[in-house]
């Protein structure tokens, strides 16, 4: 099985471009953190390229933009070509079955001017509403 699921931010604004029988083709790379800071304490992160085919793709031209979060499903694929100095490149990278926006382009566009406090990641429990204490009855 070939399965990816990556949650990134874009790099750069997505190109798409045509092929000679007319097919979109998107190309953007995601910047993903890793979950762990290196030995001098500062975090890290991954640049994955992903390509995207069709009517996604020109969607995903037309409406994605650098800092953008995104979700991609896809599978990884290798290719090789000869590079001009005769050697054999490899090239490594997801091509996108299905994308979700995560954040809309106003989100990523006021990102920097939002206070550090609202950037904290959130409980994931957070958001199923109020917690109930403990000792207290469930009403319902």
């Amino acid at each position: 099985m070939n399965k990816v699921i990556l949650m990134g931010r874009l790099t750069r604004d997505p190109e798409v471009r045509y092929t000679t029988t007319g097919k979109a083709v998107c190309q953007f790379t995601l910047a993903i953190d890793r979950p762990f800071s290196n030995q001098e304490g500062q975090r890290e992160a991954d640049f994955i390229p992903v390509v995207v085919w069709g009517k996604t793709a020109e969607l995903c031209g037309n409406s994605l933009n650098k800092g953008q979060r995104i979700l991609v499903d896809g599978r990884i694929q290798v290719r090789n070509y000869d590079a001009k100095d005769g050697t054999k490149r490899y090239v490594t990278e997801v091509i996108a079955a299905n994308i979700e926006f995560i954040e809309r382009k106003s989100d990523s566009a006021n990102r920097p001017a939002q206070a550090a406090t609202e950037d904290a990641p959130k409980s994931e429990m957070e958001s199923f509403g109020s917690s109930v204490p403990f000792d207290e009855e469930i009403p319902f």
